[in-house]
C-alpha cells in the first residue's frame, strides 16, 4: 500500500512538473516578439507565406552545423546583450526565430532577427565579424515541426517540404533555411521549429 501510495505522489509531482514546465514555455513565447507575416495558404503542418522586409544580424561559422550553431550563438548572443560591442550600450530584446543557413559547404550564417522599432540606422554598431542587413520582404513556404531538431530531422521536413511544393507545381526560389524558435533548455516535445524554402510570389 505504502509503495503504491509513493508511485502514486511520484507520478503526480511528475504530472505537475510537466504542467510547470508547458506553462513557462508558453508564458516565455508570448512575450518573445516574432516577425508578422501574412498565410497565404495552410496545408497541415504546411504554409505559405509573405513576410516583411526584417533587419537581421548575421554571423558565418565553418565546419559541422551544430558546432556552428554554437559558435555563431554566443557571437550574436554578446553583441544583442551589449557584452561585444565596439560603444557598449543599451541591450537589445531577443526575438524568435533564430535562423540559421548553410551558404555554402561547411559554412553557416546564423541571423537574429532585430525588433521591429529598429531600423539599420538606429542600431548600435557591431563588432568586424557581425554585419547588420535588411533582408527584403519575400514569400517562404515553411513547414513546422517539434523536437530537438537534429540535422536528419531538418533533413526529412526538408524533403517533405520539396515534395509539397512539387506537388503544387511551385518552384523553389532559393535554399532552405532553418527557424528555431525555442532555447536549448526547452524539452522537444515543447519547441517549435521549421524549415523554410523561398518561392516566388505569384
Amino acid at each position: 500500500m505504502k509503495t503504491g501510495r509513493l508511485i502514486t505522489a511520484g507520478l503526480g509531482l511528475v504530472v505537475a512538473g510537466a504542467a510547470v514546465g508547458a506553462a513557462t514555455v508558453y508564458g516565455q513565447k508570448r512575450h518573445t516578439e516574432q516577425p508578422d507575416y501574412t498565410t497565404i495558404r495552410s496545408d497541415g503542418d504546411v504554409e505559405l507565406r509573405d513576410y516583411p522586409a526584417l533587419v537581421v544580424a548575421e554571423v558565418t561559422s565553418s565546419g559541422d552545423r551544430e558546432g556552428a550553431s554554437r559558435q555563431s550563438f554566443r557571437r550574436l548572443a554578446a553583441y544583442i546583450f551589449a557584452q561585444d560591442r565596439p560603444q557598449g550600450g543599451e541591450k537589445i530584446a531577443m526575438t524568435a526565430p533564430v535562423l540559421q543557413e548553410e551558404t555554402e559547404p561547411g559554412e553557416w550564417r546564423m541571423r537574429f532577427v532585430m525588433p521591429a522599432k529598429y531600423s539599420l540606422a538606429t542600431l548600435p554598431p557591431p563588432p568586424a565579424d557581425i554585419a547588420l542587413t535588411q533582408v527584403p520582404a519575400r514569400r517562404m513556404a515553411a513547414i513546422r515541426f517539434s523536437g530537438n531538431a537534429s540535422s536528419r530531422d531538418l533533413a526529412m521536413m526538408e524533403a517533405r517540404l520539396r515534395d509539397w511544393l512539387a506537388g503544387q507545381g511551385i518552384e523553389p526560389a532559393g535554399e532552405a533555411e532553418y527557424a528555431f524558435y525555442d532555447a536549448p533548455m526547452v524539452p522537444g516535445p515543447f519547441r517549435r521549429n521549421e524549415v523554410l524554402i523561398p518561392v516566388a510570389a505569384r
